[in-house]
This record gives C-alpha cells, sequence and structure tokens, in this order.
C-alpha cells in the first residue's frame, strides 16, 4: 500500500483548518499551564492575592481555549458559509458569558477577601463593618453591571437584535419614556445602593429601628436589605427605604450606648439604699462597661416617684441584658428591704394597702 493513501492530504483546506484547530488548543494548553505556574509563584508571595485566583482559575480554563479557537477561524474556508458563521459566532457568544463569569468570581473573590480580612466578630468592629458594607454594596452593584453588560454584549451579537436597537433608538421618545418607567425600581435601587455605599446610612451589624421592629442589619444586596429581628424574623427592605424614610440607627457612630430603667416607688423610698444597690448590680454584671452609672427622679404625679436608672453598654445587646438585670435586682431590692415603700394609690392622706399595678 502506497503511504500517500492514507496520509491526509494537507492541501484541502479543511485538513488544514483542523491541523490549525489542534495546534491552537495544543497552544491554549501550553499557555494556559504557564500561566498557573506564574499564578503559582504569585499566590507564593502574597497569600492575599489566593482566593481571588482560585475563583478565576475555573473561567480562565474556558477563556483561553475559546479565545485561540475564535482566532483559528481566520484561517476557516469559505464554504459552507453558514456553518463557518454559525460555530463563529457560537464561539463568540461562549466567549463572552465566560468573560462575564471571570469578571463576577474576580469581584466575588475580592468581596470575600476583604471581608475575611476584616471580620466583625470583634469589640470593636465599628471600622470592619463600614469596610465590608462598602465592598458588600459595591462588589453586589458590579455584578449586575457586569451581569447585564455582558448579556447586553452577547445579545448585540445577533443581527436580528441588533437591528431591533436601531429601530428603538430611532424611535426612542415613548419607548425609552417606557423602559425607563419599567426600569424605575432597578436603577433607583442600584443608585441607592451607591448611595448606601459612600455614604453608609447602615452597614452590617448595624443596630436599626426599621418600621418599629429592633433589629440588625445582617445582609445588604443589591436591591434590598435584610434585617434580623430580635425575635428571630427576617425583615427584607428595598434599599430605596433606607434614602428615603427616617429611621432610627443605635450604632451609627460607635457601638456603645446608654440604656435606661424606669420604675415607680412610693415617696417614703430613700434613694441613697437604691442608688448603692444600683452600682452593686452593674460592677457585678459582665455587660457594664464601667462608662455610666446614674439613679434620678425623673417624674413624679399624686401616686408615687418615677426612678431612672441609666447605665452604659459597649452594645445593645448587652444594654438589653443589663437593663434586665438592673430592673430586676431594684426591684426584689425594694421589696425584701424596703416593702412599705412599693408604689401604692394614695387617698388623701391615706394609702390603700394593695400596691397599684
Amino acid at each position: 500500500m502506497n503511504p500517500s493513501d492514507w496520509m491526509p492530504d494537507f492541501s484541502h483546506p479543511w485538513t488544514r483548518f483542523a491541523l490549525i484547530v489542534v495546534i491552537a488548543l495544543a497552544v491554549a494548553g501550553i499557555l494556559r499551564r504557564f500561566v498557573d505556574l506564574l499564578l503559582r509563584r504569585f499566590t507564593l508571595r502574597h497569600p492575599r492575592g489566593a482566593s481571588i485566583i482560585a475563583r478565576a482559575k475555573a473561567p480562565m480554563e474556558v477563556i483561553v481555549p475559546l479565545a485561540m479557537l475564535l482566532l483559528t477561524f481566520r484561517a476557516a474556508p469559505e464554504q459552507p458559509a453558514r456553518l463557518i458563521d454559525g460555530l463563529e459566532h457560537l464561539i463568540a457568544v461562549l466567549l463572552i458569558g465566560a468573560c462575564t463569569w471571570f469578571l463576577v468570581r474576580c469581584i466575588g473573590a475580592l468581596e470575600a477577601t476583604v471581608s475575611r480580612f476584616n471580620p466583625i466578630d470583634l469589640e470593636d468592629n465599628l471600622r470592619a463593618r463600614r469596610v465590608q458594607t462598602q465592598v458588600r454594596v459595591l462588589a453586589r452593584t458590579g455584578m449586575v453591571v457586569v451581569i447585564v453588560l455582558g448579556l447586553g454584549v452577547a445579545l448585540m451579537t445577533f443581527p436580528a437584535v441588533r437591528q431591533f436597537g436601531a429601530s428603538l433608538l430611532a424611535s426612542a421618545g415613548l419607548a425609552g419614556l417606557a423602559v425607563g418607567l419599567a426600569a424605575k425600581p432597578v436603577l433607583g435601587n442600584l443608585i441607592a445602593g451607591i448611595q448606601i455605599a459612600l455614604t453608609q446610612p447602615i452597614r452590617i451589624d448595624d443596630v436599626v429601628i426599621v418600621e418599629g421592629e429592633w433589629g440588625r442589619i445582617e445582609e445588604i444586596t443589591s436591591t434590598y436589605v435584610v434585617v434580623a429581628i430580635w425575635d428571630q424574623r427576617r425583615m427584607i427592605v428595598p434599599l430605596q427605604y433606607f434614602i428615603e424614610t427616617p429611621f432610627q440607627n443605635w450604632t451609627r457612630n460607635s457601638s456603645q450606648i446608654l440604656g435606661s430603667v424606669l420604675l415607680w416607688f412610693d415617696y417614703g423610698l430613700p434613694l441613697e439604699p437604691l442608688r448603692t444597690e444600683l452600682q452593686r448590680l452593674c460592677k457585678e454584671a459582665a455587660e457594664w462597661d464601667g462608662r455610666v452609672i446614674v439613679l434620678q427622679v425623673v417624674e413624679a404625679n399624686d401616686k408615687a416617684m418615677q426612678i431612672r436608672a441609666l447605665v452604659s453598654s459597649m452594645d445593645s445587646g448587652k444594654s438589653f441584658d443589663l437593663r434586665c438585670k438592673v430592673r430586676e435586682g431594684l426591684i426584689a431590692f425594694v421589696r425584701r428591704d424596703f416593702p412599705a415603700y412599693m408604689p401604692r394609690y394614695r387617698v388623701g392622706a391615706h394609702d390603700v394597702g394593695e400596691p397599684s399595678t
């Protein structure tokens, strides 16, 4: 048998094209291994970039072969034209999708890296919460923008979509108004997200009062905020709410907070023993931060006087527990040592025996 009978005919255009594809894929594999070696050396010198490189590795393994294949179609045979154009278009769309995937993974890896090096499970976490809020909101917004742009670029590769876009621009009056009205909630939340990231009226783990509910900012996405209510419920609030509606932020400048306990007692109760007991309760409580401890009469009527105990804590959670301890301790102290001075109804100068409710 003549060896030329089974040898491929390199003069045929499809044979040359297949050979170019094989060479391109081989070059892509070599290039990918070379880049992988460089990135490994980079991560040894810069450990903080390891997570970004690890997340970007998967899309990079797709981008390089697709890019090389797209280049090979420059040497593709002209016939059949529809088949070549279809394959080239498919690879181009896949390459756009892979690049979008790569950018989204890089943004996510950057967010995770910044969050990991700024933990919020610390006593003084104000700076960490500020950094995490900025990076999370900007990362979510960036991901949405990248995905929308990637989808738009992929759609614009279709001639029918390009023609529709041109006709839409030509008659952009009512159509543009309709699209603007339809996209108003999405655009409004995106803009609100950027405002929140820059001005930071709220941050991750902030204590807020929203719609009369006490809770913490648990998550900030590109369109809404998750508020963890104290009883383990979750309130989902649009981002625009925190730009347009007044709300309370208990940890805006610091997590330290003052807590008050209001109690009613009879006028005859001596205040100095009560102040001494308040100091004892606070010093024995781990929740008290040692800053403020005050006991005052803040109101009086014809039946009793109102006592306010003002105490300080490092955060709102500890403040709630400390207020409960102080309230229970003062009531127990008065009932034990001064039971006659529990609040009572008064009729003229005489007491009615039962305490008021």
